[in-house]
């Protein structure tokens, strides 16, 4: 399935210190062997505004680079939607909003068995609760929001020796936004360079 650019600029529109709704952000830092060196897990509204600006740009890195090229739609097999998938293990790091350490864990060790890096890496997580505006055909908000899109964003990035994330070289969002509301059947996966990707996403997630 494609993506629609327009539901990804919707996105990316509101990721700015003044209109952001995220609510939280988690990580793990690992070495290139995949073990965790260090975790964090935060409430987004108290940070100071550079590191929410400073954050968010990572975090929009993935619904805003360039659609069905570096960022490419997925499907969840039947199989991998059932309980003791990364399906379901996303569903409650969502459902918790990154409050629950022992899932956030649970999620940096998978990645960390299968993710390959030549050096130092971050994996952040968002959340964030989308109050969708009711549009009319003209695109002009017409009322208030009758569903919120609760949704995760991930990124693995390089790290330099002071824990700073440089660019992601993957990333995802979850649920997928499709037609201005979530898709719990589909991941946005991203891709840095789509000519050498991080196929270790996909095995990751399931897709």
């Amino acid at each position: 399935m494609r993506i629609n650019r327009e539901d990804m600029l919707e996105l990316t529109r509101r990721m700015t210190v003044k209109r952001s709704s995220m609510t939280r952000i988690a990580g793990a830092y690992m070495d290139r062997e995949g073990y965790v060196d260090g975790t964090f897990n935060t409430n987004f509204l108290k940070l100071s505004p550079a590191d929410k600006e400073k954050n968010l740009a990572l975090a929009k890195t993935v619904p805003f680079s360039e659609t069905n090229v570096n960022l490419k739609r997925y499907r969840f097999p039947k199989e991998q939607m059932t309980a003791g998938t990364m399906w379901q293990l996303l569903n409650g790091i969502r459902n918790s909003g990154l409050k629950n350490d022992a899932l956030m864990d649970t999620f940096y060790e998978i990645a960390g068995e299968e993710y390959r890096s030549c050096g130092d890496y971050a994996v952040y997580m968002f959340h964030d609760r989308y109050d969708i505006p009711v549009k009319a055909a003209d695109h002009e908000r017409v009322g208030e929001s009758e569903e919120v899109y609760e949704y995760l964003i991930c990124i693995f990035a390089p790290v330099s020796g002071d824990y700073e994330p440089g660019r992601p070289e993957c990333g995802f969002i979850y649920p997928a936004f499709c037609d201005r509301s979530g898709d719990w059947n589909y991941v946005d996966i991203y891709q840095k360079n789509p000519e050498r990707p991080h196929n270790e996403l996909r095995k990751i997630l399931g897709v």
